[in-house]
């Protein structure tokens, strides 16, 4: 397990009745985790929120304000800026446990010594992408979604990376796949995001379960012949960490060796010993 305990401006202030209340930068707001399954609450902050989001019984939910909230804010993790909204289905335009993956991106690009490419898929508002321009790697960015696009340009921006280069596509990613494969373009770094399920740029279905073997299998022949680091990140239930391992195994370790890992994200509570599991990274990563 990994967890993400040096993100001051994201914390954790409680859990409990299915609820997490957070606070991010100034702001504290109450979200949904069906994981969350004890009632007892530690603090009395919860009255404290800006805003807080509500499932419905129909389906999807919305987000009551409580307190005056801007329509964006700015978060920061060490160097990098990242812009929040609330969004339809309660998320805020960033995984903070991903924290984790953000530090390795940047460090084995420093350790490479080299130029380095990028390939970032399902990459919503551009958190990895960033990452990886700090540390002046090239990156193409693919989302299905014109508007995670558009964001993760602000946050470009925000972090003044302009001049890096960087190539924002909006595609269905195993479509935008199988061109690249075509074109014969290699990555040294490959990072992808699958959701569970998904729909594309022209509403092409995306199932985790039925697609991501193809997947996986078709991007690695996108790698250049010594490849640094390919990394999966899952948050589908019941979809084990072991099922991805076994695919980087298949796919990746029998042609460039190196070792597949995988680990358990999660995020402590505040003045607690509480933990809240956020999903899971699979890595392959060569051997430098």
């Amino acid at each position: 397990m990994k967890l993400i305990n040096d993100f001051p401006e994201y914390q954790i202030l409680d859990m409990a009745n299915g609820e997490k209340l957070e606070k991010w930068g100034k702001y504290i707001l109450v979200r949904p985790d069906p994981q969350i399954i004890w009632p007892e609450k530690s603090t009395n902050l919860w009255n404290e929120a800006h805003a807080l989001y509500k499932r419905s019984n129909t389906g999807g939910g919305a987000w009551t304000i409580k307190k005056s909230l801007p329509n964006s804010w700015v978060i920061n993790y060490k160097d990098l800026k990242f812009n929040l909204k609330l969004m339809g289905f309660k998320h805020t335009g960033l995984f903070p446990e991903q924290a984790y993956n953000w530090d390795l991106i940047r460090k084995t690009i420093i350790e490479a010594g080299r130029e380095i490419k990028v390939l970032n898929l399902f990459a919503y508002t551009g958190a990895a992408s960033i990452a990886a321009l700090k540390e002046h790697a090239k990156v193409v960015h693919v989302d299905s979604s014109r508007g995670m696009v558009d964001w993760a340009k602000e946050n470009v921006k925000l972090n003044n990376l302009e001049n890096e280069e960087i190539h924002f596509i909006v595609d269905d990613v195993r479509k935008f796949v199988k061109r690249e494969i075509r074109r014969g373009n290699k990555y040294d770094i490959i990072i992808m995001d699958p959701p569970s399920f998904g729909r594309g740029s022209k509403n092409e279905v995306w199932n985790i379960e039925n697609d991501l073997a193809e997947l996986i299998k078709d991007t690695s022949l996108l790698l250049t012949a010594k490849p640094l680091l390919y990394i999966v990140n899952s948050y589908t239930t019941g979809l084990s960490k072991i099922v991805i391992e076994n695919l980087l195994n298949i796919y990746i370790k029998t042609k460039y060796n190196g070792h597949v890992t995988s680990a358990e994200l999660a995020i402590p509570m505040t003045n607690s010993n509480l933990i809240l599991p956020c999903g899971s990274t699979i890595h392959w990563e060569q051997n430098l």
